[in-house]
């Protein structure tokens, strides 16, 4: 078990209400970082990528780095500007 591990396994024993909303809180933040690596991937700048989809470039930031409450058609957009497609899966 590495240090985060031993950590977030230490955080969790010691503290109920991290440990109830860490596994919620995690994917909104591995799924910031995938849109946030897909514009990087496509070339992009922040401003690049506001100015395609005609908003401001702190509205891609906050896609990004707070995506737990995007709305299905903004990420729809922001996968076209990308030139990719948005695909959702229940598993």
């Amino acid at each position: 078990m590495n240090d985060l591990q031993q950590y977030l396994s230490k955080r969790k024993a010691a503290d109920s209400v991290f440990s109830e909303n860490y596994e919620e809180g995690y994917q909104s933040f591995k799924f910031g970082v995938l849109l946030k690596e897909a514009r990087k991937d496509a070339g992009y700048t922040q401003l690049d990528l506001a100015d395609k989809l005609h908003t401001q470039k702190s509205a891609i930031s906050r896609i990004e780095n707070h995506s737990e409450d995007v709305k299905l058609s903004t990420l729809e957009k922001f996968a076209s500007a990308l030139g990719k497609k948005l695909e959702i899966r229940l598993v």
